[in-house]
């Protein structure tokens, strides 16, 4: 549904309350009893006339946006944005994000680097708030190793509801860049202990096609640790369209969509007998 019809339904919404409440009450209670009724309940008529303002304040401050969102013209949103928040100095973590996200989605990592070091100087906590992004730029940029410094140096210290994920891009980039057993540990680690299915099944699948073959001397421990994970994650998503609708709920995040294909892999992995790491990955490394 487009924002614009968003807004007005939203607005038709509350201004039908607001009128059933300041309005209905004079022509079924009479002016007395509506006196009184109105008296009872301003706080609550109040409270909803100030969220109809300050939802119109804010749809009409940013119409712009929401207009260029809606067309999905990627470079325009790219120059409004960078209006924002470069030239004019608004650096909130919803703008640096949306900018983020829209010069990842034109394939521009360089641009988001540069913004990470725009924000770093200005408000380095909100280079951590978007790690997942800023991280995820760096591998797709082919800068594998400054990658890894960037998740080793926040995995301990971002906000809890991102950590694990940082923590399995911190393994993935050490995967890539060759870094074999402390990828392997990260991934254990995630693979036993972690609460989110996806991340668990990654690493799980990661562990058991790609890095055990990798490391002769730990084959059997690594494949081990897997096939705990595994199992730990087909318990609690029993089918693979459990698996399809927890990966297509991520879809729209860029650290997620950047890493779908090894998704759909891992989700093959889990319900079969198990495949092969695609030789993309077997190039990179």
């Amino acid at each position: 549904m487009k924002f614009k019809s968003i807004f007005i339904l939203f607005s038709m919404l509350l201004l039908i309350v607001l009128a059933f409440l300041v309005l209905l009450p004079h022509f079924m209670l009479g002016p007395y009893l509506a006196g009184s009724f109105w008296r009872n309940n301003w706080p609550f008529i109040l409270i909803l006339a100030l969220i109809f303002a300050v939802f119109n304040i804010f749809y009409f401050a940013n119409r712009r946006l929401f207009s260029l969102l809606e067309k999905e013209d990627w470079p325009a949103l790219v120059r409004y944005l960078e209006e924002r928040v470069i030239r004019k100095n608004r650096y909130s973590s919803r703008l640096i994000r949306l900018l983020a996200n829209s010069y990842m989605v034109l394939s521009d990592s360089a641009s988001v680097m540069g913004l990470e070091n725009k924000t770093a100087i200005v408000k380095p906590a909100l280079v951590d708030a978007n790690a997942l992004v800023f991280g995820t730029a760096r591998i797709l940029g082919k800068d594998i190793s400054g990658a890894v410094r960037f998740f080793e140096t926040r995995k301990d210290r971002v906000r809890p509801g991102i950590k694990e994920w940082v923590c399995w891009y911190y393994g993935f980039a050490l995967l890539l860049n060759r870094q074999f057993e402390d990828a392997a540990r990260e991934f254990s680690l995630l693979a036993r202990l972690s609460k989110d299915g996806v991340i668990a099944a990654l690493s799980s699948y990661f562990l058991s096609e790609t890095i055990a073959p990798l490391i002769p001397g730990k084959r059997l421990e690594l494949r081990d640790i897997s096939s705990e994970g595994r199992e730990r994650v087909r318990r609690a998503l029993a089918r693979i369209e459990d698996w399809n609708r927890e990966i297509s709920r991520l879809s729209a995040e860029i650290h997620a969509a950047a890493i779908f294909k090894y998704m759909e892999e891992a989700g093959r992995w889990l319900y079969t007998t198990g495949i092969s790491a695609k030789e993309e990955l077997h190039e990179k490394l």
